[in-house]
């Protein structure tokens, strides 16, 4: 068995796999509880997730080392639908947000089974990265008032947002104190050369400082986590209701959670291929699948929709696991925690937690991402911003949709053709192993390109791609074409060459940018 033909469940690895889940399982531990009270859900919801994600759906999942569980993007919409479907106050609309979760669960199944995992190629990356970084900051707005101990007004995140400096006057101390130093333990952590400081991941570093500063500064005003006595009691599993089928709110949510669950699993699972060293690559049908069946498993007893998460995935890869036995290895050890360690997450003060989403927030709507958008060019930058900008105004969805209408709308005014939006052209050269590409290619044709080079690879094995005769090449399907070079190069069966790229005139000189015909 050669390496890159090692299976997703496969027992070789499996010392290293389950080193790398206890590892993992460290990082998942606050970061799921966290995700869930930011959320609005119980804490005890972040856990199921990642516990159903570990045992089960890592069975039938289509990646190979990716990890299942709850993510900070995902927050938004969990917490628009338990909000819509039963106001802010308390749990009202947990059990009714659980009946949407379920149904966009097996909608996001029927999407692996309808073999739409193609489409993670077709967003615009400029108006996902908008989407992401606008999640980033909602995120920040959203958790800055639990890291300072303050209590917001209830409105819109931009009614939110301008409360923000009456928090930082009445900031409790105690509060602030912990979530500075939580903050500066993550910023620092990484920078620290000591092997048994970076063995510990940083979000338990978090836990190891801040559990015994609470209980040293010994504050009403500190909050803590609260877990369930008994999970089959009060405050235990929930059960999810439908009695709101008939309102939009519960199709809005569906929708959502379907949608942007959908997207980010795709995405995640896409960038997490190019983390492995073994090259491999997922079958985002199957993943699509397993993703939305534990997300609807773990919605059946009280959890949040689940994906593949990239931060966690990122750190199983660095810790050493190889097959998706380290997935369920994170579970298994998730569900230890769970039944012998709840008087210790009792002691975890939840300001930690927000800081630790401040944080993740913060790398989602890093100025880098904002300079990596204005290197790339105008169109990337504008189709960011205004995706970023529309989402903080309305929602998630209205958001991107929005972001890939100017999207359009800039492809128009570039002179790109309507006939040229879903079919990319293309000439084949057999005897030279040439495919010389013509007219515009965007975005929303990469699937038919996609397609074509990938009949023609297929025969010929080594081919080149000339770019002389293109009139418009946008950044979203020159960066797929980067990987398709990256990923033939490596296979050992073929091989993908760009040439005369250096014919176009780049809007910028970043690499990937978006090129046009210089007399074009």
């Amino acid at each position: 068995m050669t390496r890159g033909n090692i299976s997703a469940k496969s027992t070789a690895f499996l010392k290293e796999d389950f080193i790398s889940g206890f590892s993992v399982s460290l990082i998942a531990l606050p970061l799921c509880l966290g995700i869930a009270m930011a959320s609005g859900f119980p804490p005890l919801a972040g856990l199921t997730t990642a516990i159903i994600g570990g045992i089960l759906a890592s069975r039938i999942s289509g990646t190979f080392v990716t990890i299942s569980g709850p993510a900070a993007g995902l927050i938004v919409i969990n917490l628009g639908a338990i909000e819509s479907l039963g106001g802010t106050e308390g749990y009202a609309g947990y059990p009714h947000a659980l009946g949407a979760i379920l149904i966009g669960g097996l909608i996001m199944a029927g999407f692996g089974l309808m073999r739409v995992g193609k489409l993670g190629d077709y967003f615009p990356l400029a108006a996902v990265h908008g989407m992401l970084a606008s999640i980033g900051v909602i995120i920040i707005i959203k958790q800055l008032f639990p890291a300072l101990g303050v209590s917001p007004e209830q409105g819109s995140i931009l009614f939110q947002a301008c409360q923000i400096p009456n928090a930082l006057i009445n900031l409790d101390g105690h509060t602030a104190v912990i979530s500075c130093i939580s903050l500066f333990t993550l910023m620092v952590h990484p920078r620290i050369p000591h092997k048994l400081i970076r063995f510990v991941p940083a979000p338990m570093w978090v836990l190891v400082i801040t559990i015994p500063l609470a209980s040293w500064l010994d504050s009403d005003s500190i909050d803590m986590v609260t877990m369930p006595k008994n999970l089959l009691g009060e405050g235990g599993i929930m059960l999810p209701s439908f009695d709101k089928m008939t309102t939009s709110a519960f199709w809005v949510a569906v929708t959502g959670v379907a949608l942007v669950s959908g997207i980010e699993s795709l995405l995640s699972a896409k960038a997490v291929d190019n983390l492995d060293p073994l090259k491999r690559k997922s079958n985002l049908d199957r993943d699509l699948m397993s993703m939305g069946l534990g997300s609807s498993a773990a919605a059946a007893i009280g959890g949040l929709p689940m994906i593949s998460e990239i931060v966690r995935s990122s750190a199983n890869i660095n810790h050493g696991g190889k097959t998706q036995w380290a997935n369920l290895a994170h579970g298994l050890f998730l569900l230890i925690y769970l039944l012998i360690g709840v008087a210790v997450i009792e002691m975890i003060p939840v300001a930690a937690l927000a800081a630790m989403l401040v944080f993740t927030g913060f790398r989602l709507a890093s100025p880098k991402e904002f300079r990596h958008m204005y290197q790339i060019g105008w169109m990337a930058i504008t189709i960011f911003s205004f995706t970023l900008i529309m989402v903080l105004l309305t929602d998630l969805i209205i958001g991107i949709a929005s972001g890939i209408v100017l999207n359009y709308m800039l492809l128009f005014f570039r002179g790109v053709k309507p006939n040229e939006l879903f079919h990319a052209k293309l000439d084949y050269h057999a005897e030279h192993h040439t495919v010389t590409l013509y007219g515009s290619h965007t975005f929303s044709n990469y699937l038919s390109l996609k397609k074509q080079l990938q009949s023609i690879i297929s025969t010929a094995g080594a081919i080149t791609i000339d770019m002389q005769q293109v009139q418009f090449l946008d950044h979203t399907v020159l960066q797929h074409l980067n990987r398709l070079t990256t990923e033939t190069s490596t296979d050992g069966k073929s091989n993908v060459a760009l040439i005369h790229l250096e014919k176009l005139k780049g809007d910028s000189p970043h690499p990937i940018s978006d090129y046009s015909s210089k007399e074009h």
